[in-house]
């Protein structure tokens, strides 16, 4: 009776919880229209394009001094999306990474982010780049720039 009561309690919700999911999984990966959409690990690839651009960032910094910068994007496509600001130190390390969410900002034309702001002290003398990125509404199509600076 302890056993079978065990089977039912503990042994049973595991085995239909895998089960449905490997139904949805399954479903989900036979459907067409999906995308993997990976995030980029470093800046290697990537290309500055003339829609979107980054105000405000200057070539060098002291180790106190807040990076703060805006974007300006003049892309009617890009109209509302997310916004990623990521500052890499070397190839493939992230010192750090900021995002503003559902900017939408075509009406006004005004810079990003919208109701917030970017500003980061890094302490560390070296070289480091920053990469912003916008995403579309629907995740499917982004541009990016970057630049470059020094901390002193």
């Amino acid at each position: 009776m302890a056993t079978r009561l065990a089977y039912v309690v503990f042994i049973l919700p595991i085995v239909l919880s895998i089960a449905f999911g490997s139904v949805v999984m399954a479903d989900v990966l036979q459907s067409s229209d999906r995308e993997l959409n990976m995030w980029r690990v470093g800046p290697t690839t990537l290309i500055n394009d003339k829609s979107i651009q980054i105000i405000g960032l200057e070539k060098q910094y002291l180790a106190s001094t807040p990076i703060e910068i805006q974007v300006n994007v003049d892309d009617p496509f890009f109209d509302c999306g997310d916004l990623y600001v990521t500052i890499y130190s070397g190839k493939n390390t992230v010192i750090t990474q900021s995002g503003f969410f559902k900017q939408c900002f075509n009406e006004n034309n005004v810079l990003l982010p919208i109701g917030d702001e970017f500003s980061e002290i890094i302490d560390t003398p070296g070289q480091y780049e920053l990469v912003v990125k916008m995403n579309d509404q629907n995740q499917k199509s982004s541009i990016t720039a970057s630049g470059q600076f020094t901390i002193k």
